[in-house]
């Protein structure tokens, strides 16, 4: 555009020196580039602020982007410029938000433009929006004398008079003709076509609804919470109380503090899509539904919420853990439910964790944040002990519910028995609680953390193993399909009738149970039970979620089976027994978290039993009843749990006492992979307080046909991984077929 070097001429005339500015774009690029202002039709530069969102060229591509903060370097060349390409008539983002996407880059070791990509996310909302195109009659007067109203017409008229705002196709519909009357009415001037912009807004719940009745001390923990509220100060609070305890109502009193304040709500949930009955309560408490944000959403209604969250015209919004980088207008309260969920950790293009980035954005935000949980994470804890974190305690169960009584079924001594069609799962001490509640008229749950029918299939003739072939897993059957699927990849096959290995015929058998077939063995056990299976490949949408959900409050299911989404908080008044089959599962693997996630979730589980005033009780199945975790659990003392795992911790100077981060390369060639983490064991560098160890193969060495090498960066409390991993990754280059990730704070180690 612009011709010579610095000679500013612009198609050949002679202008004034052009004005640049720096945009970050939204590339995996970690600072912005130099652009100059666009030119208006009447010749003039646009003058733009930092925050507004525009469309520039990055090679042969237009991409989006943001006007960045900082000047523009002067001295490069005007020839080695290109102009911006436009500018978005979506509100520009706040320098609240484009703070806390430069700090998310820098804590995470991530390029500044992936994570204004998150941003971003919704390419149509950046878009002009011209509205849908709509027809009304009008009077007018400069018809043609001569135009003849036939019947069709006529139809079409009268339409149109009744009510005006009709499609193209609904009104000629309406009227039984063809899309062509509607056209020639419309060019003979009976009726006018005109765009209307869509509403980008959430209805507003109504002032001072009243909600249930609180106790002294849910009224107490609300009453701080909504004086939070109001200072509009950061703070960050932690909910602390019993399953059951009511604190969902509780918080809910701070987002009605908030609104009467006319400022927005961010709800964080571990897994919004299977939230139906969180979203029942909301709209019950309020009146109204709130905004969703999550990946089972329609193009067109995240344009919707994206713009109104834009324009402050959501006034909550609930949503999985990437809505929290919304550009939210006028942000006065978050609260992450069930904080210690691990889901809240994203573990692909930018590795980061919701919980802790929700604290950040709160306080650029000037505040409050609440960290809800009956079972609040280690590093929580620790926290609250050090006084950076408050907390509010709900020690018991709302309406005078107690906590459930947890039994250890040594496993051991009371082995399950064979079924006659193979080995079998039950406990007889389990078999017989779950008929004593089922004769009694209540509901019972069986829990196992594992999808599917059984976790390995092979050969019992020559001991082949199924496994995933771009993945270092063990097929998982899934007899409902009749498939062999990776869990890891997505990889299915159907299941062979012959060994692929040895091609002995019916030789392949089922190893270790999954929830497919404890809902056998309970139906062969409880013919009478109407028995409901809950998992993520059953729970295809939410409106399936919704339906089973139903289902077992209108108590037309009495024996539900189900994996961790049955733990996501949901209230079964009639749910009196929790029955765990493998309560060891997840345990051991090295997975430093291990007990911590182990001990969560079966105390979520167990919380499900015994909500309302009939009591609780939960069956833990053990081959290991002296394990902490378990006599913890039995104790109901989860105090002492996170005492003795935080001695465990500070021993080994792991987090929350020492520092993390994990470095994991990938490449589809085993050999270039293993050559490149060579250089990168070489070059490691030598820092007082820090280790790295590796390379070493990753637990899934091999991963959607990549092989992976880790690296691991320990170090004490005081000193940031990220700059020692920054300086030390910046001494080798890696070729473009290998990919290398930072994970600051780790919470998976496969």
């Amino acid at each position: 555009m612009f011709e010579g070097g610095d000679d500013l001429t612009l198609f050949g005339q002679s202008i004034d020196k052009p004005l640049r500015c720096r945009v970050q774009v939204t590339l995996p690029i970690d600072r912005p580039y130099d652009y100059i202002l666009p030119y208006g039709s009447d010749g003039q530069q646009i003058e733009l602020q930092p925050g507004q969102i525009v469309q520039v060229p990055v090679g042969r591509r237009i991409v989006p982007g943001v006007v960045w903060d900082g000047t523009a370097d002067e001295d490069v060349p005007l020839k080695k410029l290109k102009e911006i390409a436009g500018v978005s008539e979506a509100l520009p983002l706040k320098d609240e938000l484009r703070k806390f996407v430069a700090w998310i880059s820098s804590y995470t070791v991530s390029p500044q433009g992936s994570v204004l990509k998150m941003a971003l996310s919704v390419p149509q909302a950046l878009e002009t929006i011209t509205g849908q195109k709509l027809y009304r009659f009008i009077d007018s007067e400069s018809v043609e004398s001569n135009f003849r109203i036939t019947a069709a017409r006529q139809r079409v008229i009268d339409v149109a008079k009744d009510s005006g705002g009709w499609t193209m196709g609904d009104l000629a519909k309406e009227a039984g003709v063809s899309s062509s009357v509607v056209k020639g009415l419309e060019q003979v001037g009976f009726v006018e076509s005109y765009h209307e912009v869509p509403d980008f807004s959430f209805p507003v719940p109504a002032p001072n609804i009243k909600g249930p009745e609180l106790s002294v001390g849910q009224r107490e923990a609300a009453d701080d919470l909504m004086s939070r509220v109001r200072e509009h100060a950061f703070s960050t609070v932690v909910l602390d109380g019993v399953t059951g305890s009511g604190k969902t109502e509780v918080y809910f009193e701070a987002v009605e503090a908030a609104m009467q304040e006319g400022r927005q709500v961010l709800v964080l949930l571990p897994e919004i899509a299977l939230s139906s009955q969180w979203l029942d309560r909301f709209e019950q408490r309020f009146g109204v539904a709130p905004a969703e944000w999550h990946s089972e959403l329609t193009p067109a209604l995240r344009r919707k919420t994206w713009r109104a969250v834009a324009a402050g015209k959501a006034p909550v919004v609930v949503g999985a853990r990437s809505a929290l980088i919304l550009p939210y207008e006028n942000l006065g309260l978050i609260i992450v439910d069930e904080e210690h969920e691990g889901s809240f950790k994203q573990e692909d293009g930018v590795y980061y964790h919701a919980r802790d980035m929700a604290v950040v954005r709160a306080k650029g935000c000037s505040c409050p944040v609440v960290l809800a949980s009956a079972t609040p994470a280690l590093e929580t804890m620790v926290n609250v002990q050090n006084g950076r974190y408050d907390r509010l305690i709900l020690p018991g169960r709302h309406g005078g519910a107690g906590m459930p009584d947890v039994e250890l079924i040594d496993l051991r001594f009371d082995k399950p028995e064979r079924l006659n069609t193979g080995p079998g799962w039950l406990s007889q001490a389990l078999r017989g609680a779950i008929r004593q509640t089922l004769e009694a008229g209540e509901q019972a749950m069986l829990f196992l953390n594992r999808r599917g029918y059984a976790p390995l299939t092979l050969c019992r003739t020559c001991g082949h193993r199924m496994q995933c072939p771009h993945c270092t897993a063990w097929l998982v059957e899934h007899r409902r399909f009749s498939r062999l699927q990776c869990h890891h990849c997505g990889f299915n096959a159907a299941i062979p009738e012959t060994c692929p290995s040895c091609s002995a015929e019916d030789s392949l058998v089922a190893c270790g149970p999954g929830v497919e077939r404890i809902v056998e063995e309970a139906s062969k056990l409880f013919p009478e039970a109407n028995i409901a299976l809950m998992a993520s490949d059953t729970l295809t949408s939410p409106a399936a979620t919704r339906e089973v959900i139903e289902n077992i409050q209108n108590r037309k299911v009495n024996l539900l089976v189900g994996t961790q989404v049955v733990a996501k908080g949901y209230h079964f008044p009639y749910l009196t027994l929790v029955g765990v089959v493998d309560a060891d599962l997840g345990l051991f693997g090295g997975d430093l978290r291990a007990a911590e996630r182990t001990f969560q979730l079966l105390h979520q589980v167990a919380g499900r039993a015994g909500r309302a005033e009939r009591k609780g009780r939960v069956l833990l199945q053990t081959s290991d009843p002296k394990h902490p975790v378990m006599q913890t659990l039995k104790a109901g003392d989860r105090d002492k749990f996170l005492e003795l795992e935080a001695e465990t911790r500070a021993r080994g100077g792991l987090p929350p006492f020492g520092r993390l981060a994990a470095i994991i390369v990938s490449g589809p060639d085993e050999a270039e992979l293993d050559n490149f983490c060579a250089s990168l064991a070489r070059a490691i560098p030598q820092v007082d307080g820090a280790q790295i160890l590796g390379p070493a193969p990753a637990p899934l060495a091999l991963l959607r046909g990549k092989f992976r090498r880790r690296f691991l960066i320990m170090s004490k409390r005081s000193i940031a991984p990220q700059g020692i991993a920054k300086e030390w990754l910046g001494r080798v280059k890696p070729s473009s077929r290998i990919k290398v990730v930072v994970d600051v704070d780790p919470y998976s180690f496969l």
